[in-house]
């Protein structure tokens, strides 16, 4: 895996569609290749594709983020993951069944995101607690 963000690839889940377009376009001005899916089940495919990381949604139809995530761990091991919620219950759920995954929680700056997504690839992301 090259440093260069134009070489990392992000794989992003999120059910809401403006929010999708919104967060694409920001990881994509700072330099990712992003594919935006609607749901887990849509992500589940792409997973061996190669992506450097997992940007998903916890709370979302037919399959959460968690288990999204579980099944990126069986599926593609070295794809880091890192969660957005808007949800403070959610969060502390994910951090016991995925603690080693960044959660991020909503309401953030798209620079707030940009950062924590750079940390994450610099190996310096902090655990929500």
């Amino acid at each position: 895996m090259s440093n260069s963000p134009d070489r990392l690839r992000i794989l992003l889940a999120e059910d809401d569609e403006p929010m999708r377009t919104y967060l694409t376009r920001a990881l994509e001005n700072a330099g990712y290749a992003v594919t935006g899916v609607a749901c887990g089940t849509e992500a589940v495919p792409l997973l061996s594709d190669g992506y450097d990381l997992l940007l998903s949604d916890i709370v979302m139809p037919e399959m959460d983020g968690i288990e999204l995530a579980q099944r990126c761990s069986e599926i593609s091991p070295g794809t880091m993951v890192m969660f957005i919620t808007g949800f403070a219950a959610v969060t502390l759920k994910a951090s016991r069944e995925q603690p080693q995954a960044k959660v991020l929680s909503k309401p953030f700056h798209l620079k707030d995101l940009v950062l924590e997504v750079e940390r994450v690839f610099a190996g310096t992301a902090a655990i929500s607690l």
